[in-house]
């Protein structure tokens, strides 16, 4: 309203976003952290990535209303009038978006809450066009190239619209039990075969990721004539060795005889 400026309308707006996928973001947070009840057995973790794919839809009506006001800018459109009130306004609020981003990625990957890191990186990408625009707007007003400013605008809209089909992408891949890093089940074989002396072998390891648990289960063989008492000592060794190293692991683990040995899984040192 202060400069008339189509660029930094598109640069409010899009923080004005952010307000909203925040306060979704604080709602999937508390909801997650609910314990597991007889309804939901393997506890609220999936909340988020439901809260992630509304700040994704969020994300892109943002950039649609962004590309009609720029349409409206280059059909009808004036140079934007200087106002140092509404330039400084447009810092101060990139500022504070900067290091509310970088607060909500650290907390968030340390917390393992997708829905934070994925409001962080959605911050973040608001204070990298806030300053692009400024200095846009700044341009246009020394030159008086009118188009610059929807253009602008525009480029505004197109980072907004991929940062969220990023938020919309990471989160499907959640929401369809998507598999553990190549890293991570690397490291729980590793796990496997250096903690389970006295079994024989582990085969059909299968991982999903729900939030910040990590659900991990596979088959591991001992022999026939192994106690069950024995045999579940061992599955204890094994699954406090992987919760210890992979944080809000969730192990289930099936014990068979060895004529059931695959001889193709995890070959126990």
């Amino acid at each position: 309203m202060l400069t008339g400026s189509v660029a930094l309308y598109s640069d409010a707006l899009e923080t004005t976003v952010n307000i909203a996928s925040s306060t979704a973001a604080l709602a999937a947070v508390w909801f997650a952290a609910k314990p597991a009840d007889s309804n939901h057995p393997y506890g609220h973790d999936k909340v988020e990535y439901f809260a992630a794919v509304l700040v994704g839809v969020m994300i892109v009506l943002a950039a649609l209303s962004i590309f009609r006001e720029a349409w409206i800018g280059f059909a009808h459109g004036e140079s934007p009038v200087y106002s140092s009130e509404g330039i400084a306004m447009n810092v101060v609020a990139a500022l504070i978006n900067a290091g509310w981003a970088r607060y909500l990625m650290i907390s968030g990957r340390k917390a393992r809450s997708p829905a934070l890191v994925a409001d962080g990186k959605h911050l973040l990408t608001d204070v990298v066009s806030s300053v692009g625009v400024l200095l846009g707007v700044v341009l246009v007003m020394l030159t008086g190239w009118k188009v610059l400013d929807p253009a602008l605008a525009v480029l505004v809209g197109l980072t907004v619209l991929w940062s969220g089909w990023g938020l919309v992408k990471e989160s499907v891949g959640g929401l369809m039990d998507e598999a553990a890093s190549g890293e991570v089940l690397e490291k729980i074989r590793i796990l496997i075969s250096e903690h389970g002396e006295g079994a024989l072998e582990a085969h059909d390891l299968r991982t999903r990721i729900a939030g910040r648990s990590t659900f991990v289960d596979f088959h591991l063989v001992v022999p026939g004539t192994m106690p069950v008492e024995e045999a579940h000592d061992i599955c204890d060794r094994i699954e406090e060795a992987i919760a210890e190293d992979v944080p809000g692991a969730r192990i289930t683990i099936h014990v068979e005889p060895e004529h059931k040995a695959k001889h193709s899984g995890i070959v126990v040192l």
